[in-house]
């Protein structure tokens, strides 16, 4: 099973060259929702949460109030390292468990949505890896739009991150999502055609 890394910059234009991907009929696995379910009430993953960060973390019902705790991450650089060295395992275990069920199942080629894919050092678990890239203001605009965050959290966000331009470097496959929809859609179709004739090989 050829196994492909789609990953960028935040607010680049990820969720959306992943959705064009599987309508192309290539299933795609979002690792954001792994992260997710692995933090559901319960879950080892939670109850590590839970020690390590605190109660005032947690909305009144268990469920991780993930808003907050990204404010924290974001402004503080060692909260989110050590969120990361916490969730990671556990992300990666669910990873492999949907793989390993897609690859029963026969299938010959899958995209991972890994938005720190670089950032993890997991580069050298995948065949192919395609960033999205848009320009820094551009994110800027998206990330006050989307999530409504202030000038000094949306700067946190983007340096807890590489360099757009060092991941371009290391990407097999670049979609430039800075200019139109349908411009996007047709990145997408030349790179999921290449894909496809890697099967053939």
């Amino acid at each position: 099973m050829i196994k492909v890394a789609l990953t960028g910059g935040v607010a680049s234009g990820k969720s959306t060259v992943a959705a064009m991907i599987r309508e192309a009929g290539i299933p795609v696995i979002d690792s954001d929702q792994l992260a997710r379910r692995v933090v559901t009430p319960g879950r080892p993953a939670w109850e590590a949460v839970r020690q390590n960060f605190g109660g005032e973390f947690f909305q009144k019902n268990g469920t991780l109030d993930r808003g907050k705790l990204a404010h924290l991450v974001f402004t503080h650089p060692t909260a989110r390292r050590k969120l990361n060295q916490l969730l990671h395992p556990w992300i990666a275990q669910e990873l492999q468990e949907n793989l390993a069920q897609l690859q029963s199942q026969g299938v010959p080629l899958v995209v991972v949505e890994i938005p720190l894919l670089f950032e993890l050092g997991l580069e050298g678990l995948y065949d192919f890896i395609i960033v999205v890239y848009a320009n820094r203001e551009r994110q800027k605009r998206r990330l006050a739009r989307r999530d409504v965050r202030s000038g000094p959290e949306i700067e946190g966000i983007l340096e807890a991150q590489i360099p757009l331009d060092q991941k371009i470097e290391k990407a097999d496959f670049v979609v430039d999502n800075s200019f139109s929809i349908e411009e996007t859609r047709q990145q997408v179709k030349k790179i999921t055609l290449t894909l496809r004739k890697q099967l053939d090989k």
